[in-house]
Parts: C-alpha cells; sequence; structure tokens
C-alpha cells in the first residue's frame, strides 16, 4: 500500500526493516540520506551534521534490536505475568504450593477480572485518595483522577470495568484496541469514563503507555521519524501512526472506520465522535485527556489533530491534558503551536517527570536534533520535592557525568521502598515484585523510575503543586524555586 504522505509539507520517515550494516556506514559517512534505502524523505534532503546521522542511525539500530527481541521479550513478560497472577490467585507462594499437592491449584484466566497486568502488579492500589476526592479542589483531583485512569489503562476489560464501576462508582464508556495502519496490528489501547457529579460532567480519556515488555512501544519511543505538518510543526511519527495516521489517507478530517482498504478502529476518529456525542447529550460537559508514558503523547498529540481539524466545540470542552513520563512529541515550532492553541482554548496542561525517569528525556533534544518539550514541567526527585521548571534536569539522560548520581539515587530507591510504609503511611507500602524491579535500576536507573508507582505518590504527595501554571508568572517560578517554596 502506498504511504500518503500529501498531508505533510516535509518528512523524515526511518525504516529499520530495510536497513543493514554497510547501510549504517555509509550512513555516517555521506551527508546524502536520501540515498539511503532505509531513510524515506524528500528528493534533495541532506544531513550534514554528522552527529545528528549518528543519532539516527543509532535510532535504526535501536529499533532492529527491538524487533530482534519481541518475541522472547513477549513471551517473558507473559510468563512473568501469568508467574504473578498464579500465586496470586492462590494467595501465596506457600497457598500455591500447598494446593498443587492437595490438587486444588486455582489457574488464572487473562480474561477475568481478577487477572492484573505487570503494571498493576508493581502498584497494586485501584482506589482514589479520600482526602483529596473530599477535599473539594478541583485540580487537586483531576490529577489524581488522571494517574489512577492513566494506571488503569493498562488492565484488561473486565479489571478495568471492575475498578471504574465497582471502586470508583462511575461510569465507563468504552475500552478499546484501536488498529495502527502501518504495523497492520491493534497497538493503541484506550479508554473513557465518565464522573457524573449533580449537573456537572467529567470526562477522561485515558491512553495505555508503554509496556515493560512491549518491543513495539519501546520502538516507537526510539524512533526519530517525523512529519512536518504545515502552520504546526514538526511531529514524532511513530506517535501519529498509532494515534490513527492512515497510510491511504493521511489525515482526513472525516472517515469512515470501514472503508474499503482499512477494517479497523482508528484511535482519534472513535474517541473524537465519542466526545461529540456526549457533547450533544449535555453542552456542560468537560473533558480531560492523560496518558503514561507513550499514552502521554498520544494525550497531547489527541487536542493538536483536534485542532489541525479545528474542532472548535471539542476544544472549548476540553479542560485539561495530564501526563505522566512523558516522552517529546514534536519540535519547537509544534510547542509554540500548542502553548498557543491551549491558551486560547484556556487548556491546563500538566506535565509531570518524576526523578531519573528515562522516557521523558527521549528522542534526543540538543542543537542537532529538533523534538523539544513544551510548556510547565512538574518535576519531582526521589524524596517527593516538587519544583516547577521549563525542563527537567539532564534531559537527554545519556550523560557519563549523571551516571555516578544516577547510581547513587537507585541505591537510595531500593533503600526508600523498605522504608516508606513506615515514613509515608501503609499505603505507600512496596511490594515484594517492586522492591525486586527497583533493582534494575542499578543497571539501567530510567527504568523503574518510569514505573507508575512513583508517579501516583508525586500527585497524592505533591497535589498542592498541581495549580494553574498559567497564573505563575516565569520570574514567580524562578523566585519560588529559588527561595525553596517549592523544595
Amino acid at each position: 500500500m502506498v504511504c500518503d504522505k500529501s498531508f505533510s509539507s516535509s518528512y523524515m520517515l526511518l525504516n529499520h526493516e530495510e536497513v543493514g550494516v554497510f547501510d549504517l556506514v555509509h550512513m555516517l559517512r555521506s551527508h546524502a540520506i536520501e540515498k539511503r534505502n532505509f531513510v524515506d524523505c524528500p528528493k534533495g534532503m541532506t544531513e550534514e551534521n554528522f552527529k545528528q546521522r549518528w543519532l539516527l542511525s543509532m535510532s535504526v539500530l535501536a529499533q532492529k534490536m527491538l524487533k530482534s527481541i519481541k518475541k522472547p521479550l513477549a513471551a517473558m513478560g507473559s510468563g512473568i505475568e501469568y508467574w504473578l497472577n498464579l500465586v496470586s490467585c492462590n494467595r501465596n507462594l506457600s497457598g500455591l504450593i500447598s494446593n498443587w499437592i492437595r490438587g486444588e491449584m486455582i489457574r488464572p484466566e487473562r480474561s477475568l477480572s481478577t487477572f492484573i497486568s505487570f503494571t498493576g502488579c508493581l502498584d497494586t492500589r485501584i482506589e482514589l485518595d479520600k482526602d483529596i476526592v473530599e477535599s473539594g479542589d478541583k485540580d487537586r483531583y483531576n490529577c489524581l483522577l488522571s494517574i489512577m485512569a492513566a494506571k488503569a489503562s493498562y488492565e484488561n476489560h473486565a479489571y478495568l470495568q471492575h475498578i471504574v464501576i465497582d471502586i470508583w462508582k462511575m461510569e465507563l464508556l468504552g475500552s478499546f484496541d484501536f488498529w495502527n495502519d502501518y504495523q497492520q496490528k491493534a497497538t493503541t489501547q484506550a479508554f473513557i469514563l465518565r464522573d457524573k457529579k449533580e449537573d456537572s460532567e467529567l470526562i477522561v480519556v485515558a491512553f495505555r503507555g508503554t509496556e515493560t515488555f512491549d518491543a513495539d512501544a519501546w520502538s516507537s519511543d526510539v524512533d526519530l521519524s517525523w512529519y512536518e505538518l504545515p502552520g504546526i510543526g514538526k511531529v514524532h511519527g511513530g506517535f501519529m501512526k498509532a494515534l490513527g495516521l492512515q497510510k491511504s489517507l493521511g489525515w482526513p478530517e472525516e472517515v469512515t472506520h470501514r472503508t474499503k482498504n482499512l477494517e479497523q478502529p482508528l484511535a482519534y476518529y472513535v474517541i473524537r465522535d465519542m466526545l461529540k456525542q456526549a457533547l450533544k447529550e449535555n453542552n456542560k460537559a468537560k473533558f480531560i485527556v492523560t496518558g503514561h508514558s507513550l499514552g502521554g503523547a498520544l494525550a497531547v498529540l489527541f487536542p493538536a489533530v483536534l485542532m489541525s481539524h479545528n474542532e472548535v466545540e471539542l476544544l472549548d470542552m476540553l479542560e485539561g491534558v495530564y501526563t505522566f513520563g512523558q516522552p517529546r512529541v514534536g519540535d519547537k515550532r509544534f510547542g509554540k503551536f500548542m502553548k498557543e492553541n491551549f491558551e486560547k482554548f484556556n487548556v491546563k496542561y500538566y506535565r509531570t517527570v518524576y526523578s531519573n525517569d528515562l522516557v521523558p528525556r527521549l528522542p534526543y533534544d540538543d542543537s542537532t536534533m529538533m523534538f523539544k518539550h513544551f510548556g510547565t514541567c512538574l518535576y519531582f526527585d526521589s524524596f517527593y520535592n516538587g519544583k516547577i521548571m521549563e525542563e527537567e534536569p539532564n534531559k537527554n539522560y545519556f550523560s557519563p557525568l549523571s551516571a555516578l548520581p544516577k547510581l547513587i539515587n537507585a541505591v537510595w530507591e531500593i533503600i526508600r521502598s523498605f522504608m516508606i510504609p513506615y515514613t509515608r503511611g501503609a499505603d505507600y507500602n512496596e511490594g515484594f515484585v517492586l522492591k525486586m524491579y527497583r533493582f534494575t535500576g542499578l543497571l539501567i536507573a530510567g527504568v523503574p523510575a518510569h514505573g507508575l508507582q512513583d508517579y501516583v505518590n508525586v500527585v497524592r504527595l505533591g497535589s498542592d503543586l498541581y495549580k494553574d501554571p498559567r497564573l505563575i508568572k516565569d520570574n514567580d517560578i524562578k523566585l519560588m524555586i529559588d527561595d525553596g517554596t517549592l523544595m
């Protein structure tokens, strides 16, 4: 199928399936990247900067390596997940052995509400914090609901129903596996819930993020492909594909979900149409969009496509975008476009980053690359102290100077996991699985730091920081940081 790129004014797409060792060598030696068979770009495009060619080569190589371990990684993840649920179904390890000896062992079923994802096994909390719920503070409540919805998005439909309907007492409007036209399979997951209180109505759209053992999702994070959208800027290609970009049609404003060449629902169009229906039913309804990791990138990109399609009524409904551990989505021009439109439609945007989380520092951002964050960064260190910043510290992660501090911090996080129920309370207790998972930080500190446990903690412990950043002047932010107000 021919890929339609007419919706973009320029593009640079990397295809790791077409690359060989000699291709990467030639990429480093020659600035004529259009001649490389794994690079799809307009005729005449060149790249004079060696460092950028090196980063593009590393991006392709990383994607190729991830593809090579895709099946064993998925199998390992599935096995670990099944084992954790097997132990849980039989109460604990001793209960499992006892039940097995008696021939009464309970086997978990992946489709049931008792089966929990690996992400859910790391942090088993599903209830909303009562203190924040009862505080009457709308900003704090929206932040809490956002992180818990982002966390719940990793679960199967039955368990998700249990969380939303039985625990939160809200309405689940739908959970979906959306089609990726470029990968030719359903790779994007999201759900929509409705929180109805008296006459007000809040709808939450939550996108699932990068799963620990999902090579496809990690590949999207490290992919440096981009499309340039007229009047908007350059946008990450992998995220656009996950949201519903079509090979043969691009980004049309209207498209049926079952066309001649496409028989699967696309995330952007399904969610947009459901929100339009909700607006018809209640013109006072508002909605927020949230996501963790890759889900955070989709949460930012969704309103961007609404803006490009001039969906004014829906943008007037949009109350806020809340992301946690979100990777970079576009270039500086894209960031300027988003900031201007968020201000125009009075949309709050909170981008939360915890400590040494690796994903918010991807894709690479320096003088040779174009991916940039925008808006206010709410940064929390490993003591859960918060700061309002323009950019998280060590913004590109891979720095020799930061290696030792990151290792020391990883050791501290392991120690903290044993101390935290005594310092913060029983609700912050970390189970055996999470304690063991934190040890991976001794190898790559940014991996356990990307987990949802710490993001739930920072929202609960630092939720006073989640005030409207548009009300704080840049100079005030600097003064508040300098005098320790936000420490």
